[in-house]
């Protein structure tokens, strides 16, 4: 989506699995790519150090379960960003990614589900809330495919916000 953006560059992709197909997708886009470990996370100094070297302006967060150290949040207000694939604040919190919210989702029978992109803070699923679209459940709705339902919904909106919100500087 920003590939060809006059204005949004990707400058450095972060992640937590060494076998994630983002990092080959940033590869072949010549996007720098960096691993870490928790422990390298939690010593958020380097990474810190880091973000700043490369004049990183957002922190855009997808499939990234660990907490975000208080440094990092305080270094970046209202410009770390975060999607959940469910209406929060229902559904939300440590454990709660993919098909486990989609499981709590189909057994509590709920009538309706979606995504929430929302501003990251120092706990898990809990800063201000930005975007929210929803959709409503099939009676015969599996985890399975309320999940791609809502990779759908994630895919048309998450650069959508995130393109809004950075013109708009926050």
């Amino acid at each position: 989506h920003f590939s060809r953006h006059p204005e949004i560059q990707l400058a450095l992709v972060v992640c937590s699995n060494p076998k994630a197909a983002a990092l080959q997708r940033a590869e072949k886009l010549g996007v720098e790519t960096v691993v870490i470990d928790k422990n390298r996370l939690r010593e958020s100094g380097n990474l810190l150090k880091l973000l700043y070297e490369k004049q990183i302006d957002w922190l855009i967060l997808a499939g990234f379960l660990w907490l975000i150290p208080t440094e990092l949040v305080r270094a970046f207000p209202k410009r770390i960003l975060n999607i959940h694939p469910a209406l929060l604040p229902a559904y939300g919190g440590k454990g709660m990614y993919g098909e486990k919210v989609h499981q709590a989702v189909i057994q509590n029978r709920e009538q309706q589900s979606g995504i929430t992109i929302h501003y990251v803070n120092n706990n898990y699923d809990e800063g201000d809330i930005v975007f929210q679209q929803s959709l409503t459940l099939a009676p015969n709705e599996t985890p399975e495919n309320l999940a791609q339902r809502i990779h759908q919904l994630e895919y048309k909106h998450y650069p959508e916000v995130i393109e809004r919100l950075v013109l708009e500087g926050g």
